[in-house]
């Protein structure tokens, strides 16, 4: 085992020295000419030959022999220097990245929200941030609420809208952006449906269609039964509001969901007694510094919504 530690480091060592040249080998295997190499890298010529045989000293081998008004590259050339292409094309997309990341102006953004608030917040948010960030590039997510913020915890996403804001853990940070009001959606020929008001107390008894588990507006209906001292009959359960709102349409329960805009035919939505809403709100990881691009879009966010909601929380 010692043996092989020793080797091991002794390889490393080697690769470390032999890193300054192993742009010149590739430029070399990319053109079959020194002098083209030289000048691909910007090197006198008389330097790129230096490089290289120090290299094939360093290395035990030569790298290259002559070919006509050429050279090429021997079979331990062929090997390193194929190394050396895959290890200065992943460096150099590092280097992108964080050149990327380095500048608001461009970058990348991996964005969490629920699906309800694709249909306008996300997509308006977007289009205003890129008349000014056009080269910005956006990662989509779309989840549970339970299901964002895994990610955003696991370092998947760097940005959640979520609602309601995650309470409680210190890991994560949030902004209250704005409030949506929840109403009763119910068929058409419902025996609520003609009420200017319903009381949540109400809806005890009545077949409800619910988000799943895992879904924030899914807690704050439990909770509101819960208040009203029932729990509720389920006759449904899904995974996206539209889908819910359809369920309601072709009379199969009634549902509490955001008012968000037209309402569908057969569908009526009641307002709540006492109204009820739900805090929509960016989170992100606490500890995690946000790059430039991902804070850029951050602010732009809560910009947008300044007055609109309730206080921040930070």
């Amino acid at each position: 085992m010692l043996d092989e530690l020793m080797d091991e480091s002794a390889d490393d060592r080697l690769a470390a020295t032999l890193a300054p040249a192993l742009a010149l080998l590739a430029a070399v295997a990319e053109t079959g000419h020194v002098t083209r190499a030289a000048e691909l890298l910007g090197i006198p010529q008389p330097t790129a030959s230096t490089r290289l045989a120090a290299l094939a000293g360093a290395v035990g081998a030569p790298l290259v022999i002559p070919a006509g008004r050429g050279i090429r590259l021997t079979s331990a050339g062929r090997t390193l220097a194929a190394s050396a292409a895959r290890a200065l094309a992943t460096v150099a997309a590092g280097v992108r990245e964080v050149r990327e990341e380095a500048d608001p102006g461009s970058g990348h953004v991996r964005l969490g929200f629920l699906h309800l608030l694709g249909r306008s917040l996300v997509p308006g948010l977007i289009r205003r941030f890129r008349r000014r960030h056009p080269r910005v590039r956006f990662t989509l997510v779309q989840g549970s609420r339970q299901d964002m913020l895994h990610g955003l915890r696991e370092g998947e996403i760097d940005l959640v809208f979520v609602a309601p804001l995650p309470e409680g853990d210190p890991a994560l940070a949030g902004r209250a952006l704005t409030e949506q009001e929840l109403v009763l959606s119910a068929p058409r020929a419902h025996r609520l449906a003609g009420r200017s008001r319903v009381r949540a107390a109400e809806l005890a008894g009545e077949e409800q269609i619910m988000l799943e588990h895992g879904y924030g507006l899914r807690q704050i209906v439990d909770d509101l039964c819960a208040e009203a001292g029932f729990e509720p009959r389920i006759a449904f359960e899904g995974q996206e509001s539209e889908t819910v709102r359809g369920l309601v349409a072709a009379g199969l329960g009634v549902a509490v969901l955001p008012s968000t805009g037209p309402v569908p035919p057969g569908v009526v939505e009641i307002p709540l007694s006492p109204p009820v809403y739900r805090t929509i709100g960016v989170t992100w990881r606490a500890d995690d510094p946000l790059t430039p691009v991902v804070r850029a879009f951050r602010d732009h966010a809560c910009a947008a919504h300044t007055g609109r909601g309730p206080r921040p929380r930070q």
